[in-house]
């Protein structure tokens, strides 16, 4: 008996063994798309795309670099993939700034003589007549600048090199919406980095947020006043994205050598200071981050060995960023180094445009895991034009299935930063076919200008973004 109790004993610790070997020898499991999301194939373009917008017609418009930005620009329509082109502004429109007016039209500051040598020319791209108004030139060149679109409608330009390498247009202008000119803003003169992280803040002032590790608020009344603000944590994120999400900011990577940790601080605290967050899995610089109409955060690209734009150590897998855990997860592989000069954009349709790269004259389409977990949330309909502090009216016949509904700024993307990018989350009730919800606080959270506005439903789906303009109050 007891011969025959160990001869089982030993047949079963065999068997357990040989299952142990056969799931070692299993092959992974595929992920899903639903799991990872899922790239499209390559489309060439004639232009590498190092300035990319979302304009309030729902196409894409974009131009490239160096000698690319002394062709015109070209539009791309994610619906039925056809390119065009558009006029030409008449000047090299390559590492200018760019932000969006209250009306929709396009405000593109500086450009390209040569490599740190910046022009002084501004211009107005009209989305709607695809046509470009030429304004009086700031006071000096600007290479690299960053353009902040303001609570009044009036954009705020700011840094940008002038005539060689480190020399700085420390001088901000205030471009006056309503007449078409400047304002020198005198009492603020300061030197900046390259495109500066730049943001409008829930109380109004301009909060300077990178890639320097000294952060500053800026009043913009009158002549500008500056006023230190609370220092990051990490130090310098040179060529590190930062992303605006319900007044708080974000800083993912950058560095050089690249760091994967990132950090954040709530504009909306009384006395606010940098946190450090869940890091990346891997180090990034170069890359790009993309909010979601979710409120995820989407990072893609980069390098992550040391160098200025290291090609040998691409980063291919994009990885995901979830504010409410706190928490990141990898997704699936793209095909394409994207480095210095790509970019990357939220598509109406909640898919994201990467593109460009030194001379990378094509793009590829990224679908978020959310696209494949059932069916989208429907609008029905909802107003074109909102006011701050007002409630408004949105019919969805799925209006009990609806857990978020967002605003996400047209992106305006160039060098890893987006410089219009930013997402409020609306409160809102249910009611039968309809959703009541509550616009913006004030232009401070959501300056005026066309946003796309999505619901999202209770498994994590959005619906397709719908063009809203939100208007100025006093």
């Amino acid at each position: 008996m007891m011969a025959t109790r160990e001869t089982l004993s030993r047949a079963r610790v065999l068997a357990l063994g040989l299952i142990g070997c056969a799931v070692l020898a299993l092959p992974a499991r595929a992920q899903t798309p639903a799991e990872v999301g899922q790239w499209s194939g390559v489309m060439s373009w004639p232009v590498s795309a190092t300035h990319t917008h979302l304009l309030p017609t729902g196409k894409v418009m974009f131009s490239g670099e160096f000698a690319q930005g002394d062709t015109p620009p070209r539009l791309w329509d994610p619906t039925t993939q056809a390119l065009g082109t558009l006029p030409f502004p008449g000047y090299n429109t390559f590492c200018a700034g760019h932000s969006f007016l209250a009306d929709g039209r396009l405000l593109v500051t500086g450009g390209h003589v040569e490599s740190h040598v910046g022009l002084e020319d501004a211009s107005l791209f009209d989305p709607f007549g695809s046509r470009w108004t030429r304004l009086p030139d700031m006071t000096a060149g600007r290479w690299y600048p960053t353009n902040v679109t303001l609570a009044n409608g009036d954009v705020l330009v700011i840094s940008g090199e002038t005539v060689g390498s480190g020399i700085m247009n420390e001088l901000p202008q205030r471009y006056l919406a309503s007449s078409g000119t400047w304002r020198d803003m005198t009492s603020a003169r300061l030197k900046l980095p390259y495109y500066p992280r730049m943001f409008l803040a829930p109380n109004g002032r301009l909060f300077l947020a990178g890639p320097s590790r000294t952060c500053r608020f800026l009043d913009t009344g009158g002549t500008g006043t500056w006023f230190p603000g609370p220092s990051s944590n990490f130090g310098a994120r040179s060529y590190g994205p930062a992303v605006l999400l319900d007044g708080k900011v974000f800083l993912m990577g950058g560095g050089d050598p690249p760091t994967a940790s990132v950090e954040r601080i709530d504009l909306n605290a009384t006395s606010p200071t940098w946190s450090y967050m869940a890091p990346m899995s891997t180090a990034r610089r170069q890359h790009n981050a993309t909010l979601l109409p979710d409120g995820t955060v989407l990072v893609t690209g980069g390098s992550y060995g040391g160098g200025f734009d290291n090609k040998s150590t691409p980063v291919l897998v994009p990885e995901l960023y979830n504010p409410a855990t706190n928490s990141w997860r990898r997704l699936a592989r793209n095909s394409v180094y994207r480095g210095y000069h790509s970019t990357a954009l939220l598509l109406p349709d909640g898919r994201v445009l990467s593109a460009g790269g030194r001379n990378v004259n094509n793009a590829e389409i990224f679908s978020p895991p959310y696209l494949f977990k059932g069916a989208r949330p429907t609008v029905s309909a909802l107003p074109d034009v909102v006011a701050p502090r007002t409630t408004f009216s949105i019919a969805t016949p799925d209006a009990g299935r609806v857990t978020k509904v967002t605003l996400i700024a047209l992106g305006s993307v160039t060098h890893a930063f987006d410089q219009n990018q930013r997402l409020i989350t609306l409160g809102f009730t249910r009611g039968s076919g309809s959703l009541t919800v509550q616009a913006p606080a004030s232009n401070n959270v959501a300056p005026p200008g066309y946003y796309q506005l999505f619901l999202v439903n209770d498994a994590g789906v959005p619906s397709i973004g719908r063009m809203v303009r939100i208007t100025a109050v006093p």
